[in-house]
């Protein structure tokens, strides 16, 4: 353990959608120092084999945990469902969160016909099945299984006509037919506009809140809460190549962070070592 990233807490996704889940995190512990990375380089996860999503997260969160963070978030649906289990046996000192589709609290508000979109891995591994089986009996569920919009939203440029086109063929069908969606991937709600646009005036629910709501119940367990609010919050842009993809994310965090200094994206790009692997996205 080399001590870089120690009183941090780790988000890791697949790539730009954990930073949804990074937002409501830093709205519920504004104490907090964070260190996020997203595999750009390797998304979407969504539509490889188990065994495959399994290797990537372990390599992905491994550099964390080497460099001392006290707490994981796992900000990826699809990592979740594969993973988590495994995480947690491996990580047995730290908490480890992963994130569901947030498909009780709309059972809770009273919703009967809930769409789910969700990556085909999500939707056909047994987590989703248990949760579905938990809280979903008395309701409606549908299963949309998205294949290529997690990837596509890595592209950046959200309002082009392929965009639309993709959620048109996914929606069409479920048009008047539903009344509630559940964002079960965390690079949905980048295009929660775009959805409505189809579905017309319908509640989202996402699992970034429950998300930051668990991680801070297991820290307080641990008393591993920082009472004194920090200037600094480090995190990390999605390990691709392209400017285009970083000037996305950049932007993207400057909208829903509401910081009052400016981010900056810092790294080379490269995949290898650690040190270029976790770029640096801070308040100046």
């Amino acid at each position: 353990m080399n001590g870089k990233f120690e009183n941090y807490i780790g988000v890791f996704d697949s790539g730009v959608g954990g930073i949804s889940v990074l937002q409501e995190l830093t709205k519920l512990l504004p104490h907090e120092k964070f260190v996020f990375f997203g595999d750009s380089a390797n998304a979407p996860y969504g539509e490889r084999e188990v065994e495959e999503v399994q290797r990537l997260t372990i390599n992905a969160v491994q550099p964390l945990v080497d460099a001392g963070v006290k707490a994981l978030v796992i900000a990826c649906n699809t990592a979740t469902s594969s993973a988590i289990n495994l995480l947690r046996e491996m990580y047995q000192d730290i908490p480890v969160i992963g994130v569901e589709p947030a498909l009780k609290p709309a059972v809770d508000a009273g919703y009967q016909k809930i769409l789910v979109m969700a990556t085909p891995v999500t939707l056909t591994l047994e987590k989703f099945h248990e949760l579905e089986e938990r809280v979903g009996t008395d309701v409606e569920v549908i299963a949309l299984p998205c294949p290529g919009l997690a990837g596509r939203i890595e592209k950046a440029d959200l309002e082009a006509e392929d965009l639309q086109e993709m959620l048109s063929r996914l929606l069409y069908r479920h048009v008047g037919k539903i009344d509630s969606v559940v964002l079960g991937c965390t690079h949905y709600p980048f295009i929660r506009k775009q959805i409505k646009n189809i579905l017309g005036n319908v509640p989202f629910y996402d699992g970034g809140a429950g998300t930051a709501r668990e991680l801070k119940r297991r820290l307080a367990e641990r008393d591993g809460l920082r009472r004194k609010k920090v200037r600094e919050r480090l995190s990390s842009c999605p390990a691709k190549r392209q400017k285009r993809k970083q000037s996305f994310t950049s932007g993207f965090t400057n909208r829903k962070f509401k910081s009052k200094k400016p981010f900056g994206v810092y790294g080379s790009g490269g995949l290898f070592p650690f040190r270029e692997r976790i770029y640096q996205l801070c308040a100046r």
